[in-house]
C-alpha cells in the first residue's frame, strides 16, 4: 500500500476513477494534494485508475510554470525526492475548495498551483 494516500483517500480516488471510466467528463474536486517540501512540485489528484490502482489523474505542476491535467503513477511519486533529498509528501490539511477544472484554469492563468 502506498503511503502517499490514506485508505479513505484511496477509496475515494478509486470511486472517482470508476465514475470517470463511465463518464469521462465528470469534474471532481481533488481528493489529495501531494507536494515536494523542498521544491515547487504539486499534484492535485482526483481519481485513481481502478484497473491498476496506481495511475492517478489530476492537475500536475512540476514547478516549471506549466501546470496541466494528466496522469501520474503513485509508485513513481513515491520514488521522487527534491534537491534536499526530501520525498513527496501528502498535505494533511488539504481540503479542496473547487473542482479540478477550476484549479486547472487558475493554475494555467497563474503558471502554478497557488493553493
Amino acid at each position: 500500500m502506498n503511503t502517499l494516500v490514506t485508505d479513505d483517500e484511496r477509496a475515494q480516488l478509486l470511486a472517482n476513477g470508476r465514475a470517470r471510466t463511465a463518464l469521462p467528463d465528470l469534474d471532481f474536486r481533488p481528493v489529495v494534494r501531494l507536494f515536494t517540501p523542498d521544491a515547487h512540485a504539486i499534484w492535485l489528484l482526483a481519481a485513481l485508475d481502478p484497473d491498476d490502482g496506481d495511475t492517478a489523474y489530476g492537475l500536475c505542476d512540476a514547478g516549471i510554470g506549466m501546470p496541466a491535467l494528466g496522469t501520474v503513477r503513485l509508485s513513481a511519486l513515491a520514488s521522487i525526492v527534491g534537491p534536499r533529498n526530501r520525498p513527496v509528501t501528502r498535505d494533511i490539511y488539504f481540503q479542496a475548495a473547487r473542482t479540478l477544472s477550476e484549479y486547472t484554469r487558475l493554475a494555467q492563468r497563474d503558471g502554478a498551483i497557488l493553493d
